[in-house]
């Protein structure tokens, strides 16, 4: 029987435009490293993830402030112009190296508080699946959908929703598909679970931790050095 690996892709070619300064999110400073290292060293905890690829800019100074780039697992490729394309840039770099039943697991760079735990939970949850499945938390928030003028038009509930998080892990050969065919039919994946979505399939949802934050907003950075400074503490990263 074939052993099944995991790959890791961490797509960080992102402007961070929303983030609203000239350095990217990425290589923002978290307490006494960059956000990219936080997340990459996080990844790298995880024994049986065999590389890990960062589609980025692959010439950017800040690099060299990461320790976990020059790690032999870790392996920077040039990265697309959207998140898609950077993910299918990661997918191409180990064509060849993985089968199409191997898992690859899809974690934003800006989410430097996943746990080691919550990973695992992940994989181990998954390890049967068909086609894989996302970390996600159920929405505490009241939600509503409102019109194109911002009046409300209905309270949805909540039960039947959850937050998408990353990792979001599938089967390698099902991914690379689901990718090509959304963008060959002139669609956008929002992530990579939208896109197994458009083939049809049903990825399965994992409970994660609801400080698995993404960090977006200049404000964001407070908050995740708070996360980062509890879970020390709690020694649960």
């Amino acid at each position: 029987m074939t052993k099944t690996n995991y790959w890791a892709i961490v797509p960080a070619a992102g402007s961070g435009q929303r983030f609203g300064t000239e350095v990217p999110k990425q290589f923002q400073r978290l307490g006494d490293q960059l956000v990219a290292q936080h997340s990459l060293s996080r990844l790298l905890s995880i024994q049986c993830i065999v590389k890990i690829i960062v589609p980025c800019d692959t010439a950017a100074v800040y690099w060299r402030e990461i320790p976990a780039a020059s790690d032999s697992r870790v392996e920077l490729v040039a990265g697309g112009s959207e998140r898609v394309h950077s993910v299918l840039q990661g997918l191409q770099a180990i064509r060849g190296q993985a089968d199409n039943r191997d898992w690859v697991l899809v974690h934003d760079m800006a989410r430097p508080c996943i746990t080691g735990a919550d990973i695992n939970k992940l994989i181990a949850e998954l390890a049967d699946h068909d086609v894989g499945g996302i970390l996600a938390t159920a929405v505490s928030d009241t939600l509503k959908k409102v019109t194109a003028d911002h009046v409300v038009e209905v309270t949805a509930d909540r039960s039947l929703y959850r937050a998408a998080q990353t990792p979001q892990m599938f089967r390698y050969g099902l991914l690379v598909k689901a990718l090509e065919t959304m963008l060959s039919d002139g669609q956008t994946p929002t992530d990579e679970a939208s896109a197994i979505e458009y083939l049809g399939e049903q990825g399965k949802i994992v409970e994660g931790r609801r400080d698995n934050i993404k960090i977006t907003h200049r404000e964001d950075l407070i908050i995740a050095a708070a996360i980062m400074n509890y879970q020390e503490t709690e020694r649960c990263v």
